[in-house]
């Protein structure tokens, strides 16, 4: 680990050096969380490395977040984020999980066989464009696909200004286009499905093979549904040669979306616009007449899998932002609870 760090190779940038107190100034130093586990936070700083116990007070940090700690090492707060992902967590759990924080670029990563698919790279845009942070979608497998412009067409179709990159995750030279993201400072953050070669690709990036003792696990694909095996199993933050820091995170087949309308309507900004022609305001894209959307799509100029990808996430993220404030206000309420009965305790006890 380098002893000479930097805030500035850290991340650390004027967003967050305007939210220190002359007086934090004085008596605390800024960390950033770069490791998360079960029990633990790791953190890097100019003064070195260090771990946070997970407590109730500090449940809420996610990897990227910069927090300020005290001289005498207490946790003090968490610094406003100039970036966030989150998702409502998979399964049947009402909670918000947090993914990552602080990151300039994503790179969405999918690979070129049989588990591509362009529903979920919308769900990775979506979630991306709400963070606002910039997306650059990588293909990987480069080498073992044929006929790689039968993927990109129907990409460039999603967004004709979306940045592409098709790789050999095995081969430095096909990364070289990465490469520009990767400069000192610069966080990047690795968004994919389980066994698309994310593992590879971070190995490669960090100028590391296979076989090195510290290299990221991987595992081939399953040869009967092009589907490879999760590794990865925590999410942490990686120095890269370029000077930049790289975000890898545990596949995720299951991304539900919460709070992420910006992030869908700047996805389907084809759709948006196309809305705006219709006869009403409100219009949505159903049966109304003189509905410009599904004129498009009579027209051949939009596909109905895109507008049916549309409806399913604002669905999807209205129904979760809902089951979410429904949680927040029974916790509210359980909390007074808890509390009018601590106070009437207190005042018979002190009867």
């Amino acid at each position: 680990m380098n002893t000479y760090l930097t805030l500035p190779a850290l991340g650390w940038r004027n967003f967050f050096q305007t939210q220190l107190s002359l007086e934090e100034l004085e008596s605390c130093h800024a960390v950033r969380i770069i490791e998360q586990h079960k029990n633990q936070y790791r953190y890097l700083s100019t003064e070195g490395e260090g771990t946070l116990p997970i407590t109730q007070n500090v449940s809420s940090l996610t990897v990227g977040d910069w927090v300020l700690m005290s001289k005498e090492g207490r946790f003090e707060r968490l610094l406003d984020r100039q970036s966030y992902f989150f998702r409502k967590a998979s399964g049947t759990k009402v909670q918000k999980q947090s993914i990552a924080s602080n990151v300039d670029t994503v790179f969405i990563v999918a690979s070129l066989n049989d588990d591509f698919n362009l529903n979920r790279i919308e769900r990775y845009l979506a979630i991306t464009h709400e963070a606002q942070c910039e997306p650059v979608v990588v293909l990987t497998k480069a080498d073992l696909c044929e006929n790689i412009d039968d993927y990109l067409k129907p990409l460039r179709a999603l967004d004709h200004h979306l940045m592409i990159e098709t790789v050999n995750g095995l081969d430095e030279t096909s990364l070289k286009g990465l490469y520009e993201f990767c400069k000192s400072g610069q966080t990047i953050a690795l968004l994919g499905s389980s066994g698309v070669g994310k593992s590879t690709l971070v190995n490669t990036l960090k100028g590391l093979t296979n076989e090195d003792s510290s290299a990221s696990a991987t595992q081939g694909i399953r040869e009967d549904d092009s589907k490879g095996r999760h590794t990865t199993t925590s999410r942490q933050l990686h120095f890269l040669p370029q000077g930049g820091l790289l975000l890898d995170t545990p596949g995720m087949r299951e991304l539900q979306l919460a709070q992420c309308e910006e992030g869908i309507q700047q996805t389907f900004s084809d759709i948006t616009e196309l809305a705006k022609a219709c006869r009403f305001n409100d219009c949505q894209h159903q049966n109304e007449p003189n509905c410009a959307v599904n004129q498009a799509i009579a027209n051949g100029e939009l596909e109905l899998r895109r507008l049916q990808s549309y409806h399913k996430l604002m669905r999807e993220q209205a129904l979760n932002v809902a089951t979410l404030a429904e949680k927040r206000a029974k916790d509210r309420d359980l909390g007074k609870m808890y509390r009018t009965i601590i106070n009437e305790k207190r005042a018979k006890k002190n009867q």
